[in-house]
């Protein structure tokens, strides 16, 4: 194993490269033909009906709900 940055590193035993055997010898591959492949055709886009109003900027129009305050808040109504 040797350092990068030190050249006066040595190897340690039993780091060397393993032998190559001939059991793990790679077959050699045969070329496929290649023709020209398919076109994908591309799916049709739909636009999706949003459930609320939105503005500009995607969100949902902000309305007036005498039930809550400003805040979000329920307003207290007495009994």
């Amino acid at each position: 194993m040797r350092d990068k940055k030190d050249n006066a590193t040595f190897d340690l035993p039993g780091f060397e490269p393993a032998a190559p055997t001939d059991a793990v010898v790679p077959a050699p591959a045969q070329e496929a033909k290649r023709g020209p492949r398919p076109r994908r055709v591309a799916l049709k886009q739909e636009q999706l009906a949003l459930l609320e109003e939105t503005d500009a900027t995607g969100l949902p129009v902000w309305k007036r709900d005498p039930n809550l305050d400003l805040t979000g808040l329920p307003v207290w109504q007495p009994d």
